[in-house]
């Protein structure tokens, strides 16, 4: 029979992979068409929010183009809609001081009905302290970079900080 101290050293090491592996997956998550949730975050028509750009950005909105066209890609367009569907987001995020795709589907839903999307996707990130840091992770992770190449037209992002100054991001892909 094994010990009591070896057995709870396997489960601490159990325990220690699991938080490290959920660790990874939440802080650069990427989601697409198929990871549609039902529920609303608020009334979106009504609550319409379009911040002025931040430098961060601004600079996160450059780097993506920048890559695309060396991948000979078109340049996407910034779009007021979507940068107000980012900060919703992006806000929701950091209120609940969680990195999610959380109601993706309610966000589709309204630039469908509001930009004629025929497309959208979205990366979200938390943690990085630049522009390049975050371009960087999403280049580097599979799922992020399709839809940084994908076949979109327009685009835009929101970088929000919480209370302790740990950014959120939301980087919203339409194709229109």
């Amino acid at each position: 029979m094994e010990s009591p101290n070896l057995i709870l050293s396997s489960m601490k090491s159990l325990f220690n992979l699991f938080f490290v592996a959920s660790l990874l997956i939440f802080t650069t998550s990427c989601s697409s068409d198929s990871s549609d949730d039902i529920a609303a975050e608020t009334n979106q028509s009504q609550n319409l929010v379009i911040p002025q750009s931040k430098t961060i950005e601004i600079e996160i909105m450059e780097l993506i183009n920048e890559y695309r066209i060396s991948e000979g890609l078109n340049v996407l367009n910034n779009n007021g809609i979507i940068k107000a569907q980012a900060y919703t987001h992006t806000e929701y995020m950091v209120v609940n001081d969680n990195v999610s795709h959380d109601n993706f589907y309610a966000r589709k839903t309204y630039l469908i009905n509001n930009v004629g999307a025929e497309a959208v996707t979205e990366n979200v990130a938390f943690g990085f302290t630049n522009a390049q840091s975050v371009v960087n992770a999403w280049l580097n992770s599979e799922g992020h970079k399709q839809n940084i190449e994908g076949d979109f037209t327009d685009f835009e992002i929101s970088a929000e900080q919480n209370a302790d100054g740990k950014w959120y991001f939301t980087n919203i892909f339409v194709k229109k």
